[in-house]
């Protein structure tokens, strides 16, 4: 049986159980669950591993405990924007180089303890919603929020690219979906998204999958 692992933030996360159970949480990762293990009984077991709040270096820091040990054949990893929304509500975030250089380090660490693992990065995203548009406070609160998380997915791209892993668009497909409903009704604040959000990812994560 293979295994299928899930990594990232709150955009995985989804609720999902903490105590090592089996629930998926309400995202992608349970649609693509639903929809492999419904094509293919018994073929893969999956694991969510997604921690809401996550930046890279936190990923990293549970590099073994939530990666290695798990010993997955294949890893999704969608992660980037508390990099940048730490920034600007904590002054806790990520610099883009910085992103950078900690997720190559974890590309390259897992590498080498699983050196069959097939990886895929997944784009981090943002519309303009309630938690990415200007305030009073941060009257420039979107530009700064929207060049930034572009910033944090052009150095993912960077990273697939140098090892070689599928680089999964997102940012995209969202700004066209944009186009056919509000911004909300794909992602509730600017960020997280809703049901039909989460299957979109899902389909583009099943597109991407077949090329692993």
């Amino acid at each position: 049986m293979k295994t299928i692992l899930f990594q990232g933030d709150s955009i995985t996360d989804c609720g999902r159980s903490k105590q090592g159970g089996i629930r998926m949480g309400e995202g992608y990762a349970m649609l693509v669950k639903t929809h492999l293990a419904f094509e293919n009984p018994n073929e893969y077991e999956f694991y969510n591993r997604g921690i809401s709040g996550n930046r890279i270096v936190d990923v990293y820091a549970r590099i073994k405990s939530d990666i290695i040990n798990l010993k997955p054949d294949y890893m999704s990893l969608l992660i980037g924007v508390n990099d940048v929304w730490h920034e600007i509500e904590e002054q806790n975030g990520v610099d883009a180089d910085k992103f950078e250089t900690i997720y190559c380090m974890l590309i390259e660490e897992i590498k080498a303890a699983l050196p069959n693992v097939k990886l895929m990065i997944l784009e981090p995203f943002c519309l303009r919603g309630p938690a990415t548009d200007n305030t009073e406070e941060k009257p420039d609160k979107w530009n700064i929020f929207s060049s930034e998380v572009k910033k944090r997915a052009e150095k993912a791209k960077a990273v697939a690219e140098k090892y070689g892993l599928v680089y999964v668009e997102l940012q995209k497909h969202f700004d066209q979906l944009a186009e056919t409903a509000e911004n909300t009704y794909w992602l509730v604040d600017g960020v997280h998204p809703t049901y039909m959000g989460h299957e979109m990812i899902k389909r583009e994560w099943l597109k991407a999958f077949e090329q692993l």
